[in-house]
């Protein structure tokens, strides 16, 4: 199914028209880039060694930043993976929407002129002597550390997982990466041919892209019904708690289109274990374990910050975000509060929102500003009040724009124009078509 397509009842408008207008325009205005850089002022002279754990969205984003900004400073890159994913992608691979090769680029497509690469990844984390240590046994040290490594995916802790069976047995699992999403897209057409039960769930963990798990129950009720299958099958969401969105309003209207959908909700329930021979799986609930055999499952594991970070000083160590390891920050400035020359940014960051790519692009110019204040010796008041973005799909050809912030207040980039709860043909332009190039122009700084 090509990117352009849309539903019988889009709206009446020239497609040309309606790009210029809306989908980049939309686009730009979600993710707040520019066609030129921000930063065109004169630079600030510096020999500061600034090291970047992790070469994803936001450590390169912020590379490019920094590099607009700084002259003379020093400034590393360390990632072992020379493939780029766009991961916002993924569930359109898994959506037979587009091919794996949309996903996929080269970290060095993106690596700003004047940054360095150390093709290895972090092993340990010293804070105290400003050094890190990766695998091969560098030791690297900094004056500025910005931790951005993304985190790790541990289907280790679903008993019974297997991952190169993705794609096989009607088990799928979109994050894992571009080819088990193109792998998901297979397993579920075959299950749109036989029918049966659909499962879908997220886990207890926080995790990246928190809406990624409902758009997917959202395009198989879609697909089924436009196979002529629907009748075939029965769909079942798992969630996690007593709620299907962080957000209360978004919450009560993703309920009411599961409903008006007939796909049923299943509360409290986390998977711990599947059989991938018999397709049972069993959830963990307040009653005690509960299974439930299925044709077709998405399965979407616990995630939780990289080994290396988790283990060293600049995890949380008490509260909410201790357990799985991310990063300790003060949720408004990024900043490390123990080690004020260390920062946060994506994913890893030890805050209630923001582990998408729209927020790593308001997330980058806070830490940058207040690091150049530093250097400066001034200080900054730029915030990051948690905004987060979900275009979130419910049917081919319609989504909704949801942004929100750290107190989950809906926070619209265009109000009175696109509408967040309503399911619109331009929100699915933005995501389809708009989101990708201008998500590339970020990791170029232009925003």
């Amino acid at each position: 199914m090509p990117a352009s397509f849309v539903s019988d009842d889009a709206p009446n408008l020239r497609r040309r028209d309606f790009l210029l207008s809306v989908g980049a325009a939309g686009a730009a205005g979600i993710l707040g880039l520019s066609a030129e850089p921000l930063y065109a002022a004169e630079k600030t002279a510096s020999k500061a060694r600034i090291v970047i754990v992790g070469a994803g969205a936001a450590g390169l984003s912020t590379a490019s930043r920094l590099l607009q900004r700084l002259d003379g400073a020093e400034i590393t890159l360390i990632d072992s993976r020379a493939e780029h994913y766009y991961q916002p992608g993924f569930t359109l691979v898994a959506a037979g929407i587009k091919s794996k090769d949309y996903v996929i680029s080269r970290t060095s497509d993106y690596l700003p002129k004047g940054a360095s690469l150390i093709s290895s990844s972090v092993a340990e984390f010293d804070p105290d002597a400003k050094a890190v240590v990766t695998d091969k046994g560098q030791r690297v040290s900094y004056d500025y550390l910005i931790v951005a490594t993304g985190l790790s995916l541990e289907y280790g802790l679903i008993d019974g997982m297997d991952t190169s069976m993705i794609g096989r047995n009607g088990m799928g699992s979109i994050y894992h990466s571009p080819e088990a999403a193109a792998a998901t897209w297979q397993a579920l057409t075959g299950f749109m041919e036989q029918g049966g039960t659909g499962l879908f769930l997220r886990p207890a963990t926080e995790m990246k892209c928190a809406g990624a798990p409902l758009k997917y129950a959202f395009i198989t009720d879609d697909r089924l019904r436009r196979n002529g299958t629907r009748d075939k099958a029965r769909l079942i969401y798992k969630a996690q708690n007593q709620t299907l969105f962080s957000v209360p309003i978004v919450s009560e209207k993703v309920r009411m289109l599961f409903l008006d959908r007939g796909i049923d909700v299943h509360y409290d329930r986390v998977l711990i274990s599947i059989d991938l021979g018999k397709r049972v799986a069993t959830f963990q609930t307040p009653e005690g374990m509960e299974t439930e055999s299925y044709d077709f499952i998405n399965v979407v594991p616990p995630m939780h910050a990289p080994k290396s970070v988790k283990e060293s000083p600049l995890s949380w160590k008490t509260g909410q975000w201790a357990t799985e390891g991310w990063v300790e920050v003060d949720k408004a400035t990024l900043r490390h509060p123990r080690y004020p020359e260390v920062f946060a940014v994506g994913d890893v960051a030890g805050v209630s929102k923001g582990k998408t790519a729209a927020s790593v692009k308001w997330q980058v110019p806070v830490i940058v500003d207040h690091l150049l204040a530093d250097i400066r010796g001034k200080t900054s008041d730029a915030i990051y009040n948690g905004y987060t973005s979900c275009p979130l799909i419910t049917r081919l050809g319609r989504a909704m724009l949801v942004e929100f912030d750290y107190d989950n207040n809906l926070v619209p980039s265009f109000p009175g124009i696109i509408a967040p709860l309503e399911e619109l043909w331009a929100t699915w332009v933005i995501k389809t078509m708009g989101l990708k190039p201008t998500y590339l122009s970020m990791l170029r700084g232009r925003a």
